[in-house]
């Protein structure tokens, strides 16, 4: 049947060679369907618990996506009429931005004082042009000391200010991130133009929104050029074949456009891990031909006419091209356990990839090789020569690798502890991101993005007035303020504390809560009536006024500190005020969580994959006894590398837990290759166990250390990337690859010669 079929692709090339294009750019024309996801909610599923608790917050009470500009002069003084009439224009100004809801700076601060037996509110800074130096300094101790405006809005030492704009995004369509994003960009670029003695660094969740489709589209510009640049020289100088070469490039750009094309008809759409898929699939296909091109190529340079070459090429490569593309498939959907919508999206476009790569490489690149001029170099290439050299040195001293490698796999293994789960979204991007340079400078400076939000209930509508109800979060609000790493607290209870002062004078004895439930509902009502449009309370009180919005804002922390210290909440809520005790939610502290949650699922779906993988290759090839040998260098090589991660790295976030996934099944790859020479050599030529090992040297050698280096090759541009998810990812991804080559070679053969069976 394959026979037959091999035999129809080089008799029809012409008719094959069409039939694949047109396919493949019929497929192709799915790209125009292509979007990019510029939302962060993109890396958590529906399902996900901390997901769901942020998104009844936000509706709840108004939504806190937003754009910080924050306003640093560069004499370091904020209070001067200068800096701070520019503040009031951008503040003016940030009203413009396309779906701004609300804007909060320090000048229309809305600060309240008595007046007799009158509450004034009033915007803090009014006419700036105008203020005196008197003026100008109580302005400043008043901001300095109010604790909803110190590390939110102003700086301690009022070097730095914030303008805060709130956006409540429809949600309509894609554009509106980057049109929020890009007009927020040019307002501050308009600022520092007109007023040079000051800069404005943009930062917020809107900003982080629109980073990663930015990142992505900088990595597709700059990584992907210099990816075909290396593939190009890499297959030239190791196959020394130009027609091999353009057959191969010709294969990669058709699957790409295939599988994106697929992608975009299934709707599936484009995130920072997915744009990935063309770097990972275009490897994998060069694994696929080299393995094809080599015995070809080989065949030919032992005097075999081209057709026949061809056909012995297909014929030993097609069942371990097949295995190897079906575990691969089945590696890379396992990554449907992760609990990252976007790395489900990767594991499903390379499985549709790999599958591409397989069909073309034993249809189109044959039919390729049979219409191109080919010549065969003549003679044992060099690394033929080093593969033989290589198999003699592993037989000489098989005892000696098998306990050496033995010994430093376990090695490496033992350091997989060193390991400690942490994920700090901020750090994602690299310091060429404007968004990462403007976030650690807010923090060092200012405020940070880092929050954790709590909706605090009453129990009973209109309970936020009760004096009881505030004392608790009074209480919980100081208990925040004096844990490490947090920069602020915005808590109800410092308005009521205010009110309480100027409705007996502005007396600062009295800055405490009302101890009257009816004194407080009047104080919140005189000053909800006084606030101007925009400027209200929906965003820290609900509708029934029976729940207020409570806010921690904290440095940039770990996931492991951050967690800890929600831990430590929720055991003060416990202990203190059970009745309203609720779980932490935000952006923050759903990234917290993923990571742990995504390394669980990814162990499940790992150990599902590995069942598989196992099971199919003892059933394919037909020994169970090598099988499970198999299972060996399958596994170590991921152990190996997280063991190395931990000494050299140590840190495991989002995006490495699901390297085990992804990497198993090309791991195999090389296993599948290896073991398919050798028992070829024992049941087709009656070798023995030696001599098997050197025919699969031999037969085999060149290509898997040709296609191991061009993976990682691959993987390692794609650790050069800006975005910090595909640059670890990349990187270990390279290591693993790097590993998985070093055990094909100098720990399986000890155990094929050992453990495999002394009759052919």
């Amino acid at each position: 049947m394959k026979d037959r079929f091999f035999n129809f692709v080089l008799d029809w090339k012409y008719l094959v060679i069409l039939l694949s294009i047109l396919i493949t750019v019929g497929l192709g024309t799915g790209m125009q369907r292509l979007a990019f996801s510029n939302d962060y909610r993109m890396f958590f599923s529906k399902e996900n618990p901390q997901l769901t608790a942020f998104e009844q917050l936000q509706n709840t009470y108004s939504k806190n996506d937003n754009v910080l500009f924050v306003v640093a002069p560069k004499d370091g003084r904020v209070f001067t009429r200068e800096t701070l009439q520019v503040v009031h224009e951008l503040t003016q100004a940030g009203w413009q931005l396309p779906y701004s809801l609300r804007v909060d700076s320090i000048t229309n601060f809305q600060y309240t004082y008595a007046e007799g037996d009158d509450l004034v509110v009033e915007d803090l800074v009014l006419d700036a042009a105008n203020l005196t130096d008197s003026e100008l300094a109580e302005k400043q101790r008043i901001a300095v000391n109010d604790p909803l405006l110190v590390h939110r809005l102003i700086s301690p030492n009022a070097h730095v200010t914030g303008v805060n704009v709130t956006i409540q995004l429809p949600g309509e369509k894609l554009t509106e991130v980057p049109e929020v994003a890009e007009a927020a960009y040019q307002l501050a670029a308009e600022f520092e133009a007109a007023y040079p003695d000051l800069q404005i660094h943009l930062t917020g969740m809107v900003i982080l929104n629109h980073s990663f489709p930015a990142t992505s589209l900088d990595d597709m510009q700059n990584l992907y050029p210099l990816m075909f640049l290396a593939v190009i020289l890499s297959l030239v100088l190791m196959l020394r074949s130009i027609p091999g070469t353009l057959s191969t490039l010709v294969i990669i750009i058709l699957m790409i456009i295939g599988t994106m094309g697929i992608t975009g008809w299934l709707g599936i759409k484009m995130s920072p891990p997915t744009t990935t898929v063309p770097i990972v699939i275009m490897t994998l296909a060069i694994a696929d031909c080299v393995h094809v091109l080599v015995n070809f190529l080989h065949g030919m340079r032992e005097g075999m006419p081209k057709r026949e070459a061809m056909l012995e090429s297909l014929r030993i490569n097609l069942q371990p091209i097949f295995l190897t593309t079906l575990t691969t498939a089945i590696g890379f959907l396992s990554l449907n356990f992760s609990e990252a919508p976007p790395f489900r999206d990767l594991g499903n476009m390379a499985a549709v990839g790999v599958w591409l790569a397989f069909f073309l490489s034993v249809t189109l690149l044959p039919a390729m090789m049979m219409i191109l001029p080919v010549k065969a170099l003549r003679g044992d290439t060099r690394g033929s020569v080093a593969m033989l050299r290589l198999a003699e040195f592993v037989i000489r001293n098989k005892m000696p690798l098998l306990w050496g490698m033995g010994g430093l796999i376990l090695f490496l293994i033992a350091q997989i502890p060193n390991n400690r789960l942490d994920d700090r979204f901020v750090e994602y991007f690299d310091e060429t991101i404007n968004f990462r340079n403007a976030t650690d400078f807010a923090t060092d400076n200012l405020t940070g993005i880092y929050l954790i939000e709590y909706s605090l209930d009453s129990g009973e509508s209109g309970g936020v007035s009760d004096p009881a109800f505030l004392q608790k979060v009074e209480d919980f609000a100081q208990w925040y303020r004096e844990q490490p790493h947090v920069l602020h607290v915005n808590s109800i209870t410092d308005i009521m504390k205010r009110l309480n002062r100027n409705m007996h004078g502005d007396d600062d004895s009295w800055y405490r809560l009302p101890d009257q439930r009816d004194l407080s509902a009047q104080y919140l009502l005189l000053y909800e009536f006084s606030l101007p449009f925009g400027l209200d309370l929906n965003n820290q009180i609900n509708v029934k006024k029976s729940a207020t919005r409570f806010t921690v804002t904290l440095e940039s922390v770990s996931t492991k500190e951050l967690l800890g210290l929600e831990a430590r909440a929720q055991a003060w809520l416990t202990e203190h005020a059970p009745d309203m005790q609720i779980e932490g939610a935000s952006p923050s502290i759903m990234f917290a969580n993923i990571g742990d949650r995504n390394i669980k699922a990814m162990l499940k779906g790992t150990t599902l994959a590995l069942i598989m993988i196992s099971f199919i290759l003892i059933f394919a090839l037909r020994t169970l006894r090598i099988g499970t040998i198999s299972l060996l260098p399958n596994l170590v090589p991921i152990g190996m590398a997280f063991g190395i991660w931990g000494l050299v790295v140590g840190e495991v976030g989002l995006a490495l837990s699901v390297v085990s996934g992804m990497t198993l099944g090309i791991v195999v790859d090389d296993t599948v290759h290896f073991l398919s020479k050798f028992l070829r050599a024992r049941r087709e030529k009656g070798m023995d166990v030696e001599d098997a090992v050197r025919y699969a040297f031999s037969t085999v050698g060149t290509a898997l250390w040709v296609t191991s280096l061009v993976l990682m090759i691959g993987f390692g541009i794609l650790a050069l990337s800006h975005f910090e998810l595909n640059a670890g990812m990349g990187l270990l991804t390279a290591i693993t690859l790097g590993l998985a080559l070093v055990a094909d070679f100098l720990f399986l053969p000890p155990l094929l010669m050992l453990f495999g069976g002394k009759k052919p």
